[in-house]
C-alpha cells in the first residue's frame, strides 16, 4: 500500500495543471479541468507501445491516465466527457422472505436442466457460464467478515439475513419476480402479476390517487401498461386528482412549447452556441443506437436539453444529464407503440401530435428529477464529489476487504463512481434494468438522491469476489468501468435493490456507522 507522503504526491500531481489540455466552457460541458473528476472514464483498450518495451506495470492513476482517455472521447472532438415503510415487518418475516428469494433464483436457474430429454450420448455445450445461485448470497448478505459491530449476523450461507429490517410490503409479495411476468414462466406469477396489474388500476382510477399506496406497490416494479401515468405521478408532474390530469397536461404542454418558440432560436446565439454543440455533440453518443440514430428523436432531445439548460443558468448543460432524458422518453412512448424491446423503440409509426406531448412530457419529468440532485450538476459539481466520499466511507464500513483491496491498489472512487452518480447508472446497466431501477427510485423518498448512495454500494458489492482476484490498478479500472452486466434482468436488480434497501435500513438511521 502507497505510503502516506506517496498519496499525497499523487493527489498532488493529479491536481496539478496539465499542458495543452482542453479548457471545458462551463454551462457547456463539465467545469474546469479536474483530473480527479474527469479523463477517469477509459476506453475499453489501452494503448499498446508501437515498439518493443520492457513491461512496466502501471502503478499510479496519473501513469495509467496519460495513455488512455475518455469513454465519450468523439475521436477528433476531445470533449471529456421499496418506498419507505410505514410499517415494520418482524425478523421471521424477513427471513421467510429472503429464502424465498434466493429459493426462487436458485430454481430459475436450474429451471433448463430439469426440462432436458434423456441425456445425449455427446454432452451439450453451455451457452454461458450457469449463475451459482451462492454468488447471490452477496446481494442479501453484504457486511463482510470485516464491518464495524452493526447488529450481528450470522455468517453460515444458509441464513443469509438475521437482522429484523423492513422492507416494503409489496417488495415481499413481488421481489422474486420484478414486474416481468415472464420472469419465471410460471402461470401462478402471471396471475400475481395480473394481481398486481388490477390493483394499480383501481388506485389510478379512483377519483384521487393514494400516492403512498402507489409508492408502496411501485417499489417492486410497475407493469408495463400502467408505468407512464404511475411515473408521471410519482414524479409530481400530475396532480393525484383524476379530473385535474387532462387540464393539468394540457397547461403543461403547452407552456413548454411556448419555451420553444421563445427560446430555442437563439441557440446559435454566441452566448449560447457552445451548450448547444455540446449537446448536439452528446446526443449521437447516447444509446441505444437505434433509438438515438433516428432524426425525429435527436431533434426532440437537442430541444428538452437546450431549454433545460437555459431554464437553470445556476447549472447549464452538463454532460451526464443527456442520458437521464432517455427513460422517460422511452416508456412514453412505448404506450403508443407494439415495441417489446425498449432498447429498438421505432418512432416512425407515432403520430407527430403524439410526439410533441411526450416531448413535454418527457420534459417536465427530468426537469422534476433533476430538481431534486441540481447540485450534482452545479458548478465543480459538489453533489456528486459528496456522494462519492460518502459511498467510499459505506463500503469501507460494510466490506473492509473491499476497499482496503481498491486503496492498496491506489483505485480512487472517484475514478468509476463519479459516472454512476453523475448518470445514475445508466452506463453500467441495459436500458430495461435502468427503468426497472427506476420503478423503485421514483417510489423511494429521495430515491435519486439518497437511495441511490445505497444502491451504488450494493452494486459494487456484487462485484466482490471478481474485484479482489485483480491485482493490477489497470485491470481493476477496466473492470469497474466495464461491468458485465450486459445480460441482466430484472431478477437481478430486484435483488440489488433488496439489498440496497437493507443497507439503507441498516446505515440510513445511524450515520456513525459509516463516519470514520
Amino acid at each position: 500500500m502507497a505510503s502516506d507522503g506517496a498519496r499525497k504526491q499523487f493527489w498532488k500531481r493529479s491536481n496539478s495543471k496539465v499542458p495543452g489540455s482542453i479548457q471545458h466552457v462551463y454551462g457547456a460541458q463539465h467545469p474546469p479541468f479536474d483530473p480527479l473528476l474527469h479523463g477517469t472514464l477509459l476506453k475499453s483498450t489501452p494503448k499498446v507501445p508501437t515498439t518493443p518495451v520492457k513491461a512496466k506495470r502501471v502503478s499510479t492513476f496519473q501513469e495509467f491516465e496519460s495513455n488512455t482517455s475518455d469513454a465519450w472521447d468523439a475521436g477528433e472532438d476531445d470533449d471529456e466527457l421499496l418506498a419507505m415503510a410505514t410499517e415494520s415487518l418482524n425478523s421471521e418475516v424477513v427471513m421467510e422472505t429472503a429464502h424465498r428469494v434466493l429459493r426462487n433464483h436458485s430454481q430459475r436457474q436450474s429451471q433448463p436442466s430439469q426440462k432436458k430429454p434423456e441425456p445425449q450420448p455427446e454432452p451439450q455445450p453451455i451457452a454461458e457460464p450457469p449463475v451459482v445461485p451462492s454468488g447471490d448470497l452477496r446481494l442479501v448478505k453484504s457486511v463482510s467478515e470485516s464491518h464495524t459491530p452493526c447488529p450481528s449476523e450470522s455468517t453460515g450461507d444458509t441464513v443469509p439475513l438475521q437482522r429484523s429490517q423492513s422492507l416494503p410490503h409489496s417488495a415481499t409479495v413481488t421481489l422474486s419476480g420484478a414486474s416481468d411476468p415472464h420472469a419465471l414462466g410460471g402461470s401462478a406469477l402471471s396471475k400475481r402479476e395480473t394481481s398486481r396489474l388490477d390493483k394499480f388500476k383501481q388506485l389510478l382510477a379512483g377519483p384521487n390517487t393514494d400516492l403512498e399506496e402507489l409508492r408502496k406497490l411501485s417499489w417492486s416494479g410497475i407493469p408495463k401498461p400502467v408505468r407512464p401515468m404511475t411515473w408521471k405521478l410519482l414524479s409530481g408532474y400530475l396532480p393525484a386528482n383524476v379530473d385535474r390530469r387532462p387540464a393539468t397536461l394540457q397547461r403543461k404542454q403547452k407552456e413548454y412549447f411556448a419555451f420553444i418558440e421563445h427560446y430555442y432560436n437563439s441557440r446559435n446565439d454566441e452566448v449560447h452556441q457552445d451548450t448547444y454543440r455540446q449537446i448536439h455533440i452528446d446526443i449521437p453518443r447516447m444509446s441505444p443506437e437505434a433509438l438515438i440514430l433516428q432524426p425525429k428523436v435527436t431533434e426532440i432531445f437537442e430541444r428538452i436539453l437546450f431549454i433545460w439548460a437555459i431554464r437553470h443558468p445556476a447549472s447549464g448543460y452538463v454532460q451526464g444529464i443527456n442520458d437521464l432524458v432517455t427513460p422517460f422518453f422511452v416508456v412514453f412512448i412505448c404506450e403508443y407503440t407494439d415495441q417489446e424491446d425498449v432498447d429498438k423503440v421505432d418512432v416512425s409509426s407515432v403520430p407527430a401530435e403524439v410526439l410533441r406531448n411526450i416531448e413535454a412530457d418527457t420534459y417536465w419529468c427530468m426537469s422534476k428529477l433533476l430538481d431534486g440532485i441540481q447540485d450534482n450538476y452545479t458548478f465543480a459539481q459538489p453533489g456528486i464529489q459528496m456522494k462519492v466520499k460518502m459511498l467510499e466511507e459505506l463500503v469501507s464500513r460494510i466490506d473492509e476487504r473491499v476497499h482496503r483491496h481498491l486503496d492498496g491498489h491506489e483505485v480512487r472512487y472517484l475514478q468509476f463512481a463519479f459516472r454512476w452518480m453523475n448518470n445514475l447508472l445508466m452506463r453500467e446497466l441495459p436500458l430495461r434494468c435502468t427503468i426497472r431501477l427506476w420503478d423503485t427510485y421514483q417510489s423511494e423518498p429521495e430515491g435519486f438522491s439518497h437511495f441511490h448512495l445505497y444502491v451504488c454500494a450494493a452494486f459494487l458489492v456484487r462485484w466482490r469476489r471478481e474485484i479482489l482476484e485483480e491485482r493490477d490498478f489497470q485491470e481493476l479500472l477496466l473492470f469497474l468501468q466495464n461491468l458485465p452486466t450486459a445480460r441482466w434482468d430484472d431478477q437481478d436488480v430486484s435483488l440489488l435493490l433488496a439489498e440496497a434497501y437493507r443497507l439503507k435500513f441498516a446505515f440510513a438511521d445511524a450515520p456513525n456507522h459509516y463516519k470514520k
